[in-house]
C-alpha cells in the first residue's frame, strides 16, 4: 500500500506542479508557442487589470507549484506524506465546498462538473491513505511494546 501512495504522490506532483507551471507561465505563453493553450480559457478566467497576472500567478500558480513540490517530498519521507495528504485533504474539501455553498444561491452554476469530482475523489482518496497509515502506525507501535513487555528481566 505504502508503494501506491507513493504513485499517488507522484501522480499529484505532476498535476500540480504542471498546472501551477502553466498558470504562472500563461501571460507569456506568445512567446512560447502560438498554438499553447491558454490557462485562463481552460479555467474560465479572464485579466482586467494587470495585477490580475500576479494574482492568477500567485493563487494558481504558486501554490500549485508548492503543493506539487511537497508531494513530491512525501514521496521520499512517511511523516512528510501524512502532512501532505493531510493539506490535499483539505485543500480538496475546501475547493468543493466552495463550489457547493456557490450552487445554492438560485441563479449561479451548478456544482457537478469535473474540477468538483477531482476534488472529492481526491479527498476521500487522501482520508483512506491516512487511514491507513495510521492504522500502520499503530500496528507498530503495539508490536514494538509487546517486544518489551516479553523480555525476561536479567
Amino acid at each position: 500500500m505504502i508503494w501506491t501512495i507513493r504513485i499517488f504522490l507522484f501522480l499529484y506532483f505532476l498535476i500540480y506542479f504542471l498546472l501551477g507551471a502553466w498558470a504562472i507561465i500563461d501571460p507569456v505563453r506568445d512567446i512560447l508557442s502560438e498554438s499553447f493553450p491558454s490557462f485562463m480559457v481552460a479555467v474560465g478566467l479572464s485579466v482586467t487589470a494587470p495585477i490580475g497576472y500576479s494574482e492568477v500567478a500567485g493563487v494558481y500558480g504558486g501554490i500549485n507549484v508548492l503543493v506539487g513540490l511537497l508531494c513530491l517530498v512525501g514521496i521520499f519521507s512517511k511523516y512528510v506524506a501524512k502532512k501532505v495528504l493531510s493539506l490535499l485533504a483539505f485543500l480538496t474539501f475546501a475547493i468543493a465546498f466552495g463550489r457547493y455553498l456557490l450552487s445554492l444561491i438560485p441563479t449561479a452554476p451548478g456544482f457537478l462538473n469535473a474540477f468538483f469530482i477531482f476534488e472529492v475523489v481526491t479527498f476521500f482518496i487522501c482520508i483512506i491513505f491516512l487511514i491507513y497509515l495510521r492504522l500502520n502506525e499503530s500496528d507498530q507501535k503495539r508490536d514494538i511494546s509487546q517486544v518489551t513487555e516479553n523480555e525476561p528481566n536479567a
